[in-house]
């Protein structure tokens, strides 16, 4: 099942509460048949109905409105009008949730995603790394991380991340940069203690069954994407390298990632890792690693970066500039830029500047910023449609285990 089916069949519920909390649907179709009653009839959307609505709105934007439609961005704070106007002065397509935005509770949370979204009809793509354990913004998380799942059957992490993607539901978050679909055999890689597995297939297995429990929750993200577990080091202060060749990739640490994109994975997350038998750019900033995700594994969801300021971190000279870091992540091949470690609360608009300013002068070609806006609009108008981030009850009680 490709993406937009697996996406729209879980949806179904979710759209019919969309309709009732007065949300108009994205062009849906239901079959003739009559309904007993009169009642509220449940519609399965036409899955070309989101691309064609899509390319109809990016068609209608500027630029600037483009160029912002695909900048992720954080401000580290809790106040919500600080939230919300930080959302409507950028026009940014999305924002990462950190640790300085969660509150003590959920009812505060809903609050803080309410104030993140301006219109709940292309709502923002709100993004958290919940991977449970070590990577947990939530704190009311009880579900097992990948520590523990490594060791279990695979049905255990499906339970986990449909418990983790309800939560994320319940709080108004829609994506979740939770799996970790890296393979990680070495107990002292700095990813093991977050990796789903230890060996290509005993990832690939929990990593499709991740997939499927966050399905009717959350939107899910495989990171990091070519693997992280190839490429020692860690990748928040330097830029992993490996030279494993391509065809040893693709039978090992490419698996979980092939397993995933096959299971229906919405986004991608590419990491600054260098396969330097590929290319001697990082993952995020090449065009052949865009290229083998599109044509040889077939994925066809929102590419994302991992964070840019993990560049510049890396201290590597030419990637001092974010600006530029986010033009390059772009013309590469990646929908989305997301952009945390350094940023500020004009870092967002001075990237969304220089987008711009690489079309006018045509280092980033106009039609590979339309595409990533499409992309990054359809994947939000399919989030309102499927009503995620819209909480059903606010006193309804999560169920663990």
């Amino acid at each position: 099942m490709d993406r937009r089916r697996r996406r729209l069949a879980a949806g179904a519920v979710a759209s019919a509460l969309a309709m009732c909390a007065g949300l108009a649907p994205v062009a849906v179709r239901a079959d003739e048949r009559p309904v007993e009653g009169g009642a509220v009839v449940v519609r399965a959307a036409d899955a070309g109905a989101f691309a064609q609505r899509a390319a109809q709105i990016v068609a209608a934007m500027s630029t600037r409105e483009r160029a912002a439609s695909v900048v992720m961005g954080h401000i580290p704070t809790t106040d919500a009008a600080s939230l919300s106007s930080y959302m409507t002065q950028t026009g940014i397509g999305g924002f990462i949730l950190m640790g300085a935005n969660i509150p003590g509770d959920e009812a505060s949370l809903r609050a803080i995603t309410t104030a993140l979204t301006p219109d709940p009809a292309l709502p923002p793509l709100i993004a958290v790394d919940q991977e449970g354990g070590d990577v947990a913004r939530l704190g009311w998380d009880p579900f097992p991380s990948a520590l523990a799942l490594k060791n279990e059957p695979a049905a255990a992490a499906q339970d986990a991340f449909a418990g983790r993607g309800a939560l994320l539901l319940r709080a108004g978050i829609g994506v979740n940069f939770g799996i970790v679909a890296d393979v990680a055999p070495d107990a002292s890689s700095f990813i093991y203690r977050r990796a789903l597995g230890t060996t290509p297939q005993a990832s690939a297995e929990r990593v499709t069954a991740a997939v499927a429990g966050e399905a009717s929750a959350s939107l899910s993200t495989l990171k990091h994407f070519p693997g992280h577990g190839a490429a020692p080091g860690d990748s928040h202060t330097l830029i992993p390298a490996t030279g494993m060749p391509k065809a040893e990739w693709e039978a090992a640490d490419g698996m979980p990632f092939r397993a995933g994109i096959d299971a229906g994975a919405e986004l991608l997350m590419f990491g600054h890792l260098a396969f330097t038998a590929v290319d001697a750019a990082p993952a995020s900033l090449s065009a052949e690693w865009h290229r083998i995700a599109r044509e040889e594994l077939g994925f066809d969801g929102v590419t994302i970066t991992d964070d840019l300021g993990m560049l510049e971190a890396s201290g590597v000279a030419e990637y001092r500039d974010p600006v530029a870091n986010a033009v390059a992540a772009l013309a590469a091949g990646n929908d989305m830029v997301l952009a945390v470690m350094f940023s500020t609360a004009d870092t967002a608009m001075r990237v969304v500047d220089g987008i711009v300013a690489a079309v006018e002068s045509g280092a980033l070609p106009a039609e590979r910023l339309e595409d990533a806006a499409t992309r990054v609009t359809e994947l939000r108008l399919e989030l309102a449609a499927a009503g995620r981030g819209m909480v059903p009850c606010g006193d309804c009680e999560a169920v663990a285990g």
